[in-house]
């Protein structure tokens, strides 16, 4: 019986047990789109096989050197850029008619806003003014060319400009001074290249309002003309300076007349001595500042 039963079990379950699967295959892992793997980790993983292979070869080469060197090798291969094509308000800053562009290292004056009043253009590489830079922008009052190397202003550049109050060109390389909107109030060329025959006779005639002029640090050789009533600051120090009139400040052929305005004008670092033109001061409220004797 019991040979029966055993013969029975072996006919009827042995051909029902399927034989082993077969060893499985090393597969590489799968990575879909938009999981948590990121790049380095793929990087990784392929380097931890080729490291594998290296070790096997008998080569020893550390896996952190070999993407370190990886990721060195790509970011030497990436030059550096820098887009000075943008539109204005995405290179620069604007900002409720504010327009500040420093330090971008442009080479020219971008397309402005037709809104803007206030352009801080500061410390960049301008070096010239065009007239067609403010052909259209007659909302300006005040410009900020600061630390750039202009050296050329288009007559004209500013004529447009009759609401501009404040100017400023200080630390430029500019030769002569352009002919300046009417009612500026504020006009800053120190540390330039300026001598006096860059300054036309009446640059300054007709500006009622001008009441701070600084023209320090430059190569003029004598005071400016025609400097007008409204004037209250007035530098000119470390120039070249040799001589004054006494016309200069005041008016020679009427003794009572005062220069009620000026508070200030500085003229150390000059070639002059002062004292040798005590009639030049005779309408001032306060002295000079520079070199009596």
């Amino acid at each position: 019986m019991k040979t029966l039963q055993t013969t029975f079990f072996f006919l009827v379950f042995v051909p029902l047990v399927n034989s082993a699967p077969p060893i499985q295959q090393e597969t590489l892992p799968f990575y879909e789109y938009d999981t948590d793997v990121t790049m380095g980790s793929l990087i990784q993983h392929e380097y931890e096989m080729q490291s594998k292979d290296i070790r096997q070869d008998g080569t020893n080469v550390s896996l952190d050197t070999s993407l370190r060197l990886q990721g060195d090798d790509s970011e030497r291969n990436i030059p550096p850029t820098k887009d000075t094509n943008l539109p204005t308000c995405l290179l620069c800053v604007c900002l409720s008619g504010s327009v500040y562009c420093e330090e971008i290292d442009i080479e020219a004056v971008p397309p402005l806003p037709k809104e803007t009043a206030y352009l801080y253009a500061r410390f960049n590489k301008i070096k010239r003014i065009a007239v067609s830079d403010f052909a259209d922008i007659t909302t300006l009052r005040r410009i900020d060319f600061s630390g750039n190397r202009i050296e050329e202003i288009e007559d004209g550049a500013f004529s447009k400009l009759l609401l501009l109050e404040e100017l400023s060109l200080a630390e430029n390389r500019l030769l002569k001074l352009p002919v300046l909107p009417p009612k500026l109030t504020t006009l800053n060329a120190n540390q330039n290249r300026i001598k006096s025959r860059g300054i036309k006779a009446n640059a300054f005639k007709k500006l009622t309002n001008l009441a701070y002029l600084y023209l320090g640090h430059n190569a003029l050789e004598s005071v400016p003309l025609n400097l007008p009533e409204s004037l209250r600051i007035l530098h000119l120090q470390y120039n070249n300076i040799t001589t004054i009139t006494d016309d200069t400040f005041c008016k020679s052929n009427n003794t009572r007349y005062i220069r009620t305005s000026m508070d200030e004008i500085r003229m150390e670092g000059n070639p002059i001595l002062l004292a040798k033109h005590v009639n030049a001061f005779s309408c001032l409220r306060t002295l000079p500042v520079g070199t009596y004797y």
